[in-house]
């Protein structure tokens, strides 16, 4: 079975001294490394084309599939656009349109030697990471992959598969366990989770997504407060979960809040290709039906229609915005509810 490490056994796993307050670190974290690292872009679809030229009438020099990790060396925004989305990476030996590639780090963390009652929130700094559960007949077997600024429930600190502390993570949706390495996971400070402009009247925060435009505008007292390129709904005739793909149109107002979402199908699989988003970062539902605002990881499309009826947003865009809108949350609220910020869609 997985074992809950005490106080004699993290010490002895992790070979260092740790002090006993909450939250306190065990190995440090690698913002102390002496160098920089590279920027990083990871494939978040099938695959991708790399082409000679920042251009796609270019020729293909070869292909990169799902989940490449690649340096990026830097950006561009040539002439040739195209125009809904005209950001291209350069890479090693050529140039990536930037629609399907995450920006992504490896930045390991230090562990913690105990967790508050009821779990902290946590979000993934590396590419990626492959997770495991535990069953006594199956023992440790792979499950979900879990990508980078996607956040989770960190409930306990167990000795891993491989001998070191793994954190057990809570599945908001089935409520299943499966565990990761603790130090692919930053535990967010409770100050960073503290609500934005709480002191506006919630009566004077509104939301407008324009789907024409594909952007986001927040207004406090009438004035913009963020702006920002989404990614609503695709047209057309399939019919998905029973809902159409297109964003729905009209006046909203915020109906619940997660900071961390399991969509797609509620199961446990490592197939890569299963309509399984777990983690979905910043969740806001306006419409009971299942819509919602939220952080994307999959795509860097903004500005073009990408989802199934949600409106997707930049992670840190999709941040900011859950901790602005009402209702509020709690730092240890798995969900809230409540009448919240109005949000037109036209």
């Amino acid at each position: 079975m997985t074992t809950s490490l005490s106080r004699r056994e993290f010490l002895k796993l992790g070979s260092l001294g740790v002090g006993g307050s909450l939250l306190a670190p065990v190995f440090p974290p690698d913002e102390e490394a002496p160098f920089e690292r590279p920027t990083l872009g990871r494939v978040t679809t099938t695959q991708v084309s790399v082409f000679s030229q920042p251009n796609d009438g270019s020729r293909i020099v070869r292909q990169l599939f799902r989940d490449r990790i690649v340096p990026i060396f830097e950006e561009l925004t040539p002439p040739s656009g195209p125009a809904w989305n005209p950001h291209w990476y350069r890479i090693w030996g050529g140039y990536v349109h930037s629609a399907h590639i995450q920006l992504v780090h490896v930045r390991r963390q230090p562990v913690v030697e105990s967790l508050p009652e009821g779990g902290w929130l946590g979000e993934i700094t590396v590419p990626y990471s492959d997770t495991r559960t535990y069953s006594q007949f199956d023992g440790w077997r792979p499950v979900y992959r879990l990508y980078h600024q996607t956040t989770h429930w960190v409930t306990d600190l167990v000795e891993g598969p491989d001998r070191t502390p793994w954190y057990e993570l809570l599945d908001e949706l089935d409520s299943a366990r499966y565990y990761v390495p603790a130090i692919h996971v930053r535990l967010i400070p409770a100050e960073e989770l503290a609500p934005i402009s709480p002191d506006v009247p919630p009566g004077e925060k509104r939301i407008e997504v324009d789907i024409s435009r594909q952007t986001l505008t927040a207004f406090e007292a009438g004035e913009p407060v963020l702006f920002a390129r989404a990614a609503t709904g695709i047209r057309s005739s399939i019919i998905t979960n029973g809902l159409p793909t297109e964003t729905p149109k009209g006046e909203f107002n915020i109906a619940s809040k997660y900071p961390s979402k399991h969509m797609g199908e509620a199961r446990l699989t490592d197939n890569l290709e299963d309509y399984v988003l777990v983690g979905v970062p910043w969740t806001a539902f306006f419409d009971p039906r299942g819509y919602a605002i939220h952080g994307a990881f999959w795509h860097n499309n903004f500005g073009v229609p990408m989802s199934r009826g949600c409106v997707n947003l930049k992670i840190e865009e999709a941040k900011w915005l859950f901790r602005w809108m009402t209702p509020q949350n709690s730092v240890q609220d798995v969900y809230s509810t409540g009448f919240g910020t109005k949000v037109t869609i036209f």
